[in-house]
């Protein structure tokens, strides 16, 4: 089993060196009042995962939900235990994309396990953080709880950032002549909305969780802590609806200047159609085979018939150079 890292807790410390072994961790749940076992697990088969319900009495319609993975970040409850969903992010520098991945948690009172599901964020970092701090741990699965939130939100900021300099990046091409950036604009579109999907409907979760709507086994001080994660969530949030605004009125003036540009392109090709026309009027006119011409007979016929191409080709380029149809 993919275990990232399983240990047991007491009295805000870590009560062993390494990780525990499955089995020894589920006997850990029943221990006393204050203590509790955080079990990491990186993308675990159906059997493994239901290997941990069973060791853990996991309800099965949340074991049912993090194996499919791919569910909208929530919060229930299921009679004194609850099962979180997170969206997680990843900006990726290089190939300028957003990757997307899944964290699951099933939170009771002597147990927090988290199921991760693809790439986004690492939460050893937050497991370190926490352990460093054993005044909040000491607070119990709480504590886990937002020391998890509060990395995967503060991991929202750079994605939030990297977005917001491929936008300049877009606008520069649509006001620019660095080609047609449509495609490009469309497809951060659709990352900006789905990563709208991972950051708003977290909203609810943490306004139950800052407001002790969910338990009140978090104290005034941890609830703090909860409030400012989803402050700054909410904060992402409206950044995320801003860029999703600005996206839009890119797409509708690259549109905009496509279709002035089709339209610049249409009045120059009419324009030279017209410069040929008179030209090809005066040729075909003089070409056709009737004996009876007045003007066939003329000995500057030939110069005059050119002179008069000549001098319509010009004074219609420079009609329609002046009126700006041709560059």
């Amino acid at each position: 089993m993919m275990i990232v890292d399983c240990a047991h807790y007491q009295d805000g410390k870590r009560q062993h060196e390494g990780k525990l072994s499955l089995d020894d961790a589920s006997r850990c749940v029943k221990g006393e009042q204050g203590e509790f076992v955080w079990l990491g697990l990186l993308e675990p088969s159906a059997e493994e995962l239901h290997q941990v319900a069973q060791r853990f009495d996991l309800h099965e319609l949340a074991v049912e939900d993090a194996e499919r993975a791919h569910q909208r970040p929530k919060l229930e409850d299921y009679d004194g235990s609850f099962f979180i969903v997170l969206k997680t992010t990843h900006y990726d520098e290089q190939a300028e994309q957003v990757h997307f991945g899944e964290v699951h948690l099933f939170v009771a009172r002597h147990y927090v396990i988290v199921v991760r599901h693809g790439e986004g964020s690492e939460l050893g970092p937050a497991r370190q953080r926490l352990e460093e701090r054993p005044e909040l741990l000491r607070q119990g699965t709480a504590a886990v709880v937002w020391a998890i939130l509060d990395k995967v939100v503060d991991d929202y900021h750079p994605v939030v950032q990297g977005i917001e300099d491929d936008i300049e990046e877009v606008e520069s091409q649509v006001f620019g002549d660095d080609g047609q950036p449509t495609e490009r604009i469309y497809f951060l579109k659709r990352e900006v909305i789905e990563f709208h999907r991972a950051v708003n409907p977290l909203l609810v979760p943490l306004e139950r969780l800052e407001s002790g709507g969910v338990t009140r086994a978090i104290d005034d001080e941890l609830r703090r802590y909860f409030r400012d994660v989803a402050d700054h969530a909410r904060r992402v949030d409206e950044q995320v609806s801003s860029q999703r605004e600005l996206l839009t009125s890119a797409l509708e003036a690259n549109l905009a200047l496509v279709s002035v540009q089709q339209g610049d392109t249409i009045k120059e090709i009419s324009s030279w159609a017209a410069i040929i026309t008179v030209p090809t009027l005066i040729a075909s006119i003089y070409g056709m085979n009737f004996e009876h011409m007045p003007e066939l007979g003329w000995t500057v016929g030939y110069p005059l018939a050119l002179s008069m191409m000549a001098v319509a080709v010009f004074v219609l380029y420079r009609f329609f150079k002046r009126i700006g149809w041709l560059s």
